[in-house]
């Protein structure tokens, strides 16, 4: 069965970020294809990542820059990685309290890298997610599921 990882930095468990993530899992789960994975950044590793067949992060902008462990995330697996990930489709939202550009900016010069396919434009949510953002995450986790189960990406 095919494995939608749903990544994402937070310090908390509730908040803006874990709504989204809770909002990208009921998406996801429309999807019966595909099983749907949530891991936090801090807690994966090469292997989690390994075992995905299509990626959605989802992270805080904190000072114009992705969540620190996001970056934690991509400095462990890079290297042990390099090569093996080529194609990985995947999604990026960023919770932003400002504009959010130097996230997207920042994880799109990494995962350039990686060589991992955007299957959609990265979206920014400033402040609390209202409800059109959320019908918008889960569109996009439940669109890249479906992409999953297909062979689309």
């Amino acid at each position: 069965m095919s494995r939608l990882l749903i990544l994402y930095a937070s310090q908390t468990e509730t908040g803006r970020v874990r709504q989204l993530v809770d909002t990208a899992v009921a998406g996801a789960a429309q999807e019966p294809a595909v099983r749907c994975t949530v891991c936090r950044a801090d807690q994966a590793d090469a292997t989690t990542l390994l075992d995905a067949s299509g990626l959605l992060i989802i992270t805080p902008e904190h000072f114009g820059y992705m969540a620190g462990k996001l970056k934690d995330f991509f400095d462990r697996t890079y290297y042990p990685l390099e090569g093996r990930t080529v194609g990985l489709p995947y999604a990026l939202w960023v919770c932003a309290g400002n504009d959010g550009s130097g996230t997207v900016r920042a994880v799109e010069r990494i995962v350039a890298g990686y060589r991992w396919r955007a299957v959609a434009p990265p979206r920014i949510v400033v402040g609390d997610p209202d409800p059109a953002s959320l019908m918008a995450v889960r569109e996009s986790a439940l669109a890249l599921a479906t992409g999953i189960a297909l062979g689309a990406f």
